[in-house]
């Protein structure tokens, strides 16, 4: 039987007092990659947001790797952030330290305290993404798909259940946008990682296949696939 790593039954998703979606139904399991498409302003965001908690959770029913969001105060959102991972569009990489020392930052964040253990898992991370002799360079001396590639290593340090990619490949070119696509898909199937990932790139939708939703006048339209024109 599939495990449901997100699930929201009849939610309404709102900035401050306004409605930006209502009745979304998305249900997402273990080692399963969806798009996220939609036209800027139709609730994209407001849908991840409200995944990682950054947006209260008002109307509906709704678990995220496990937690229920409407149960969820300031002192549980900790915990679940630490079963998700983000992915950012402008890899948000501390330009003022190493790799290393990066993803050392993110896990004295989220509780980590030994040293042995997070040098192990750094490593571990940076070989999953392929770039284990990089610990000790700086950002500005990466290429824009190795920043990329730290950005989803920072994301798997504490070995998610869920990985939300918001526009991941929107400032690469095309062939380092592949690359970062194949490890995304590789990271699903490999270790069951339910990934999202917000995107406009049709390109790459169409080369990397896989069930779409859309958001679109208030509501989220869930296509079970985008097939390969």
């Amino acid at each position: 039987m599939s495990e449901a790593i997100v699930e929201l039954k009849g939610v309404s998703i709102y900035q401050g007092d306004s409605l930006i979606l209502s009745d979304v139904n998305i249900t997402v399991n273990r080692g399963e990659f969806v798009y996220l498409v939609g036209k800027t302003g139709t609730g994209k965001s407001s849908l991840l947001k409200t995944l990682y908690a950054d947006l209260d959770f008002k109307e509906g029913e709704g678990t995220v790797v496990g937690f229920n969001l409407g149960q969820l105060d300031w002192k549980k959102i900790p915990y679940l952030r630490r079963n998700l991972g983000v992915v950012f569009q402008d890899f948000q990489l501390l330009t003022d330290r190493n790799v290393n020392e990066n993803l050392k930052f993110v896990m004295k964040a989220t509780g980590w305290k030994d040293e042995k253990l997070m040098d192990e898992k750094i490593a571990d991370v940076l070989e999953k993404v392929g770039l284990k002799t990089k610990g000790f360079k700086m950002p500005f001396e990466l290429s824009g798909g190795e920043q990329q590639r730290i950005d989803v290593a920072r994301a798997l340090l504490n070995s998610p259940k869920l990985l939300l990619a918001d526009e991941p490949t929107g400032n690469l070119d095309p062939e380092t946008s592949d690359e970062i696509m194949r490890l995304l898909f590789s990271i699903c199937k490999d270790y069951g990682t339910a990934i999202i990932m917000a995107t406009h790139d049709y390109m790459v939708i169409n080369k990397f296949p896989a069930r779409t939703i859309k958001t679109e006048r208030g509501k989220v339209i869930d296509h079970a696939s985008i097939a390969t024109s």
